[in-house]
């Protein structure tokens, strides 16, 4: 049985690639649109690409930099030098899942806005299929990755012990837990391309969008995504440098990292006695994890048929049906899982010293916990963020009187936030905790992420939508071809919002299941906070979400300075952009009214807006500005862990994972709910009774408030969820050191 489940498990990774390139191929032979649309597109494709060969250079002589030092620095009894295999294969793997997503949302965007023209339905199709080609393949690498691995070095660190006895259920663990720090190394080459392609990404779409905001609706007076404005294609493609591959490196890792983390805590049980005879000779809690996770990649596909929507229906509810129907699939088949791997139940000494009983249906109910809290903390965040919510419509009321108080009630609204998300997850660490020890926080962090697949598809649906909107506008298609790319797109920001909530919530599980797989690889059993190196510790950890968000934040904002210099530049240098702007202030937006002569000079704008500077400085500026954060993730863990012991390192990494979460839901909250308060304006907000548009003061403090919080929200706030995760798993992977 335990061959037959080492080899299903990455033909279900290869399953979900073989369904990934069915939707891409499929995707790639839709209609493409007229000219002007297929020029639009292609320039956002090229600048998505030259990001990523940027980046990559930069990240690749990194991960060659870190897999040295891995591989002289393993320790053989504990290790192997096959951990800087493993390292690079995850950095690869994390670097491909991006590389996917963005290639084949490049291509999507232009063909949703083509098929708006049409109708809605075959809108929705094109831009969820674009999504699931991002979703699959993020599962389907992790998956594969990690059964190979596993199947390699389970044959070659861990001969098959026959677990008879006390005596081989030992030998067999301290083989099996050399397998698994091995495989450590694929969590820690993710973690390393997902900070940097989150940090990267959140700076290179800000500035964009900083620079296409301030300087084209404010001071220009013209729409977002108009072709007048030169950082209008590096905003869009910020939308999928951030969005599609910042969010999938994100995801990829938190799967990833939850999956092994899981499997060290699930070796503990091979000294049990209730596993000596089971016919999985005790890999029961290793295997189960990896099973579940395919059997969510087997939910996802299934899902992915049933998100269809007819001219005139609500995109949501389809979104929602496919989700809940993968969900429904997915714990009937963790059920039949769960009670065929574990046992009935058993016995085991908890982590306060106290012999505790368990059966499987606790492990089904942790699982359980885990989707719930997922879902649960992704629709709090929609609550706190939504279109027209209460706490959205108090910062529409506050800007009535201006940008200060528009920016105090956002902030309150990201600070109240917290509370319901972070009593969410206390109930679930508790909940799992009590069904089935530490074993079942894992767990339920891996049932949380199982449907990682239809999840990220949902995700990465709306910066299609959104790209799909633009090239709409820029292509001036008719009004009802960009009515149905909003509709689709106000969905793809609720999706965008659930999104952000569920990989917050699966960051802290993740990165507390890492933490307990640190605690039990380090032989650590508590953490005295009296004690003073480890208080100190805490107090460090706390600090460094600051640190790091004031890193990222200073680097949005010098990179958007770059990017305002420059639309300011064009606007008075270029002289059709000048000419035309002077048209468009006297005679407004609609060109159907304009003269002949306005019309010409109109016209002769047409293409000289220099959209490569924009999109270069965007790239040059995150290349450079993610350095400095990425260094203080790996190196954090490293110094304190051997200058200060494991204990120290604990604290520290219990301070960065509290403090971390509550920044991180704070500020993507604050950022997602200052941007719908400014979409409600450009909707026709009203607040006390009047109805306020786009150009009004109360919309120009929205905007102001929108743009403070833009980088919370897709820079600093998504960021965190990283930081908390990569040094969790720098911790796991020196570990064996501290002992």
């Amino acid at each position: 049985m335990v061959s037959t489940i080492l080899l299903a498990v990455p033909a279900l990774g290869i399953l979900a690639l073989i369904f990934m390139f069915i939707k891409s191929a499929g995707v790639s032979k839709l209609d493409p649109g007229n000219e002007l649309m297929q020029r639009i597109g292609k320039n956002i494709a090229d600048g998505a690409m030259a990001f990523l060969k940027a980046e990559y250079k930069v990240l690749a002589i990194f991960v060659a930099v870190v897999a040295v030092i891995l591989a002289f620095t393993a320790d053989p009894e504990t290790s192997s030098m096959m951990i800087a295999v493993a390292f690079v294969l995850g950095a690869i793997c994390s670097a491909l899942a991006g590389f996917i997503g963005m290639n084949v949302a490049t291509k999507a965007n232009i063909r949703t806005t083509q098929a708006a023209r049409t109708s809605l339905g075959k809108a929705l199709g094109v831009a969820f299929d674009g999504g699931a080609v991002m979703g699959l393949g993020v599962v389907g690498l992790g998956l594969l990755g990690l059964g190979s691995l596993f199947l390699l070095f389970k044959g070659q660190f861990a001969s098959d012990i026959m677990i008879t006895d006390a005596t081989s259920a030992v030998a067999a663990k301290a083989a099996m837990l050399k397998v698994i720090t091995v495989i450590t190394g694929f969590s820690f080459g993710a973690s390393s391309i997902a900070l940097f392609a989150r940090v990267g990404g959140g700076i290179y779409t800000k500035a964009a969008d900083v620079g296409a905001d301030l300087v084209g609706k404010v001071e220009a007076g013209i729409p977002e995504d108009h072709p007048l404005n030169p950082a209008t294609i590096a905003d869009n493609v910020g939308d999928n440098v951030g969005d599609v591959a910042g969010m999938g490196a994100d995801l990829f890792e938190s799967y990833v990292g939850s999956i092994i983390g899981t499997m060290v805590i699930g070796a503990a049980f091979m000294t049990m006695p209730a596993f000596y005879g089971t016919e999985l000779n005790g890999l029961n809690g290793v295997l189960l994890p990896l099973v579940v996770a395919g059997i969510g990649i087997l939910a996802s596909i299934i899902g992915t048929f049933f998100v269809r929507v007819k001219e005139g229906g609500d995109p949501q509810k389809a979104l929602n049906l496919g989700e809940l129907i993968a969900a429904v699939i997915m714990l009937i088949g963790t059920f039949f899982a769960v009670t065929t791997l574990m046992p009935d139940s058993w016995s085991a000494i908890n982590s306060n010293g106290i012999e505790a009983t368990y059966t499987n249906m606790g492990v089904f109910y942790a699982i359980l916990l885990g989707l719930v809290a997922g879902l649960g903390i992704g629709y709090i965040t929609e609550f706190y963020t939504g279109t027209g919510t209460k706490p959205v419509q108090g910062i529409v009321d506050q800007s009535l009187t201006g940008a200060a108080t528009n920016l105090i009630a956002g902030l309150a609204v990201g600070m109240r936030s917290t509370a319901i998300p972070i009593i969410i997850l206390c109930t679930a660490i508790i909940g799992s905790y009590y069904f089935a020890g530490l074993y079942g926080i894992g767990i339920a962090a891996v049932g949380m992420l199982a449907n990682t697949g239809i999840q990220l598809a949902i995700d990465a649906y709306g910066p299609i939508c959104d790209n799909a909107g633009g090239i709409a506008e820029m292509a001036g298609l008719p009004k009802e071809v960009r009515e149905r790319t909003d509709k689709l797109d106000a969905v793809g920001n609720t999706t965008a919002a659930i999104g952000k909530g569920f990989a917050i919530g699966s960051a802290a599980l993740t990165a507390l299941v890492l933490f307990a797989a640190f605690m039990q690889t380090a032989q650590i059993t508590s953490i005295d906070v009296a004690n003073p190196f480890v208080t100190a510790g805490l107090f460090l950890g706390a600090m460094l979400p600051f640190l790091f968000s004031a890193f990222s934040m200073e680097a949005v904002g010098r990179a958007a300075n770059d990017m305002i210099q420059e639309v300011r530049r064009q606007f008075n240098e270029i002289p059709e952009l000048k000419a035309a702007l002077e048209v468009m202030k006297r005679e407004g937006h609609d060109t159907s009214k304009y003269n002949a002569a306005d019309l010409a000079t109109f016209n002769a704008a047409d293409g000289k807006a220099d959209y490569e500077k924009c999109v270069e400085i965007s790239t040059k500026a995150s290349i450079r500005e993610m350095v400095m954060p990425g260094l203080i993730a790996v190196i954090t863990p490293v110094v304190v862990g051997f200058a200060g012991g494991a204990e120290m390192l604990g604290g520290l990494l219990a301070g960065v994972t509290s403090a971390g979460v509550m920044m991180a839901i704070f500020q993507s909250n604050a950022g997602g709910a200052w941007d719908n308060a400014k979409k409600m304006f450009e909707e026709g907000a009203n607040v006390q009774g009047t109805i306020y548009h786009k150009g009004s003061e109360p919309h120009k403090a929205a905007v102001v408030g929108d743009t403070v919080g833009d980088p919370f929200k897709d820079t600093s706030g998504p960021s965190l969820n990283i930081l908390l995760k990569l040094m969790a798993v720098v911790s796991l992977v020196i570990a064996p050191f501290l002992v």
